[in-house]
């Protein structure tokens, strides 16, 4: 056993695990704050719906390019330098899109917001698997991910109160400088490893000998994470559960709800918000549960199955505004919160020291699906528009949207058909 300053150690790591869910939280309010500003969006740069989608996307496809890439860099680089640069981009690509006067100028700033970004996520998981043991990685992730949505939470119902007092341009600019604090945060005291400020590896720590370091060229070890057909499902997953709902929840929800029903933008958006919440608690739950009872896929296969149900309630069965309308918002960001499974997941089938690029390889998935689901609602939608305009702005139908939704039910299936190949893990790393 190896003596170390345990006080120390607790202030160090929540320390830096403060900054980066911070970080992490900003992320969330990026990627779901179009959703609310869906209107004022089509309004300034007169887009279509398929227009208005491919903007909000752009965040998701330099996103999910990224994501690789980011796992080798959290794995090579380090994590503080990586939080620290994308802090820094994502700050300035959200003041260019808050000041931009174009829709290709507004582009560019959607574009290096998600390019700022893509590397927090997979930073921060990366961290976790350092900085926490395997026994609560399951819990830790759920707190991560509970933590990460009340970013998204402040970019629903929040959001659309702060815009009446302030424009969403000033509301963008606004994100972009608390980036940039977070980029100097970042700097200062994140750290990316107990070695690296004196204190022995977690498994030292409990008296075991430390994992093996990475020994060869990281293109090696990427090929070695790819070619590991265990990491694929978790993919998969992400692809039809996680994607899915965050494009719906982070950009269609609000104007179903306004469009469909005739709510206002607030009151729409405190769906949205429920959705989020739901998803948010569902995450902590789903990781606590898997870590208590020892096993990991069961409890994602309930998760996968009761969101395909969800969406098959919000298809084909009767609701409108209302508690029948916040059971189903709630139910399906409930159900949908089983994908914080697949980080444990994958992390547990490749060795330790390449954690980092197995979390990045399913979180690929997440905003892949989400990059073609929030275009693909949209065109779906123009194809079913019957030319009415308020204000310049389109205006769908309950039933254009009801089309448009049964791409949700379709990606949801995916995501179930994927879970039955998981491997189960039982919370312990099989490379160890």
């Amino acid at each position: 056993m190896h003596d170390y300053n345990r006080q120390h150690f607790q202030r160090m790591r929540w320390s830096i695990y403060a900054v980066l869910v911070l970080a992490y939280m900003s992320v969330y309010f990026h990627r779901m704050a179009p959703g609310v500003v869906s209107a004022e969006l089509m309004a300034t740069f007169q887009t279509t719906g398929a227009a208005l989608g491919s903007l909000a996307a752009m965040y998701y496809y330099i996103y999910t390019a990224m994501q690789i890439p980011a796992g080798v860099l959290s794995d090579t680089l380090g994590i503080r330098s990586a939080v620290t640069v994308g802090n820094l981009i994502a700050g300035i690509g959200s003041i260019m899109f808050g000041m931009a006067d174009s829709f290709e100028a507004a582009s560019v700033g959607r574009f290096m917001v998600g390019l700022g970004v893509s590397v927090i996520f997979v930073s921060l998981m990366k961290s976790n698997t350092v900085w926490f043991s395997d026994r609560i990685y399951g819990l830790i992730s759920g707190v991560t991910l509970l933590l990460g949505n009340l970013g998204s939470v402040l970019a629903a119902g929040p959001l659309a109160y702060l815009l009446g007092f302030v424009s969403w341009r000033s509301a963008f600019i606004g994100i972009g400088v608390f980036s940039l604090v977070l980029a100097v945060l970042s700097f200062f005291i994140v750290r990316n490893r107990p070695q690296d400020v004196g204190f022995p590896s977690l498994r030292e720590m409990a008296g075991l000998a430390p994992h093996r370091e990475r020994e060869r060229h990281w293109l090696h070890d990427l090929w070695s994470v790819l070619q590991n057909r265990r990491v694929w499902p978790g993919f998969f997953v992400n692809f039809g559960m996680a994607g899915g709902l965050f494009a719906f929840a982070g950009l269609w929800g609000v104007p179903l709800l306004r469009d469909g029903f005739g709510l206002t933008r607030n009151e729409a958006a405190n769906y949205t918000t429920v959705t989020l919440l739901a998803m948010a608690i569902g995450t902590l739950i789903t990781g606590w549960l898997s870590d208590y009872i020892g096993y990991r896929k069961p409890v994602l296969l309930a998760s996968a199955t009761l969101y395909v149900v969800a969406w098959l309630l919000f298809l084909y069965t009767p609701w409108s505004s209302g508690w029948s309308a916040y059971l189903l918002f709630g139910l399906v960001g409930v159900t949908g919160s089983g994908f914080v499974l697949t980080y444990p997941c994958a992390k547990e089938v490749c060795a330790p020291a390449l954690s980092g690029m197995a979390i990045s390889l399913v979180n690929t998935g997440l905003f892949l699906g989400a990059a073609l689901m929030q275009p693909l609602y949209g065109w779906v939608l123009d194809r079913h528009w019957d030319g009415t305009l308020h204000n310049g702005v389109r205006v769908f139908s309950w039933v254009d949207y009801r089309q448009a939704s049964l791409w949700m039910l379709g990606f949801a299936v995916i995501a179930l058909l994927a879970t039955v190949t998981i491997t189960e893990t039982r919370g312990d790393s099989l490379a160890d």
